[in-house]
């Protein structure tokens, strides 16, 4: 395989039909650090394997995700914008910036998405996913993506922001937007696009103005109200920063529960496990999360000269660490391709590594934990009856429909 005779892994056409794995795996073999080529860019180096993916994360003075490199995500932000739209308005989110500021902001922000500081959440989580569950019929074919993986965590968001339950709706169209820049469903137009960018904005605008006026306990007031080495947030970076609040609290739950309902499926004995011993969701809910993989990537600019996996590096050449190739690196995970939920509690990439892991992972895992733990007092097993549409993207590793019989228990 070579650089130009190789997969491109920024086609979004690549992860259309499925997550190739295939593809992945034959780059962890034969050239794990690997030259891809882009037809509208000057070309990235995409990374395959766990090793190298930690390595690159543990160096933010080396390998930069500030908004002025280039940002997280295989274009430049600093030229196209956060969500791929061209929108200057949107200031830039704490995702994309370096140490020592990047600190700062996760300073301020994981305290108060820990589950032990939200009094009484998993309680409120469990109600809201039991009456999700009471609304869908057993024994026939249901769409479960409306009906379950996006409402729950979207609710939950909607807790967190201190929004009306029935917001979650709009957010669930607004961030599909967001990160769907090259599925034509959810990118129509430009114009389209950008009525959605001033209907957000709008919303956003109010719930700054409000929660400034107001403040709360609520991570809307965290987000307008904080400061920066002294300096109050702008409207701009509370607009960044709430975009990435959305995205990150509702794309990782809601494809990490459509996607696990499906390995369930398929390997029916591992949810027999579930049924038998609960307690294995402490642990198996990281499991889940490694074989979705959910977000695929994030990216990377060298600041000077390096060497990756015997690899020479250039200053400012592109960095692109793919999740969802190292979660199936056999240098780490035994059988990688197997679904299996007694794994126990496994280190995966799935929520980033260094100073960029994902500050909600913990409560993203007790929202699986929570609805798979009701699902198993209700659901024998699960039937896929069609194969899910997905995301025609090649950031987040999504399905738009779930099609599933729910066999009564």
């Amino acid at each position: 395989m070579t650089a130009t005779t190789g997969p491109d892994l920024k086609n979004p056409d690549l992860y259309l039909d499925r997550a190739p794995h295939e593809v992945f795996a034959r780059l962890r073999r034969d050239q794990p650090v690997y030259w891809n080529p882009e037809a509208d860019g000057s070309g990235f180096w995409a990374l395959t394997r766990y090793a190298d993916i930690v390595e690159v994360s543990k160096r933010p003075d080396l390998f930069s995700s500030a908004h002025d490199n280039g940002g997280h995500r295989i274009f430049n932000e600093n030229e196209v914008g956060l969500t791929g739209a061209g929108e200057t308005a949107i200031g830039v989110p704490f995702i994309s910036l370096d140490p020592p500021v990047h600190t700062q902001y996760r300073k301020f922000i994981m305290p108060a998405v820990a589950p032990g500081r939200l009094a009484g959440i998993e309680e409120r989580i469990t109600a809201r996913c039991a009456a999700l569950l009471d609304k869908i019929a057993l024994d026939e074919p249901v769409d479960l993506v409306p009906l379950l993986s996006a409402p729950l965590p979207l609710l939950t968001l909607t807790e967190l922001l201190d929004l009306p339950p029935d917001m979650w709706i709009k957010l669930y169209h607004w961030t599909n937007a967001f990160v769907g820049e090259d599925d034509p469903e959810f990118r129509q137009s430009p114009e389209a696009m950008a009525a959605v960018m001033g209907e957000f904005m709008a919303f956003a605008q109010q719930l700054f103005t409000d929660r400034r006026a107001t403040p709360g306990t609520n991570i809307a007031t965290l987000l307008a109200t904080m400061q920066v080495n002294g300096v109050p947030v702008t409207f701009n970076e509370f607009l960044g920063n709430l975009i990435l609040t959305l995205v990150g609290a509702n794309e990782t739950t809601r494809n990490s529960l459509s996607h696990s309902i499906v390995a369930f499926s398929d390997n029916p004995d591992q949810w027999d496990r579930i049924r038998e011993d609960r307690e294995l969701l402490k642990n198996g809910v990281r499991e889940m999360v490694r074989y979705a993989s959910p977000v695929m990537h994030m990216r990377r600019t060298a600041m000077a000269d390096v060497e990756i996996g015997g690899q020479a590096i250039r200053r400012g050449q592109k960095v692109v660490m793919w999740y969802i190739a190292a979660n199936r690196d056999e240098a780490v995970f035994a059988d990688p391709d197997r679904f299996d939920i007694g794994r126990g509690n496994i280190q995966h990439l799935a929520f980033g590594s260094g100073q960029h892991v994902c500050v909600g992972s913990r409560l993203a895992e007790m929202q699986l934990r929570v609805a798979f733990g009701l699902l198993a007092g209700r659901v024998r097993r699960f039937e896929v009856t069609g194969p899910p549409r997905r995301f025609r993207s090649n950031f987040i590793n999504g399905l738009k429909n779930l099609d599933t019989r729910l066999v009564s228990a």
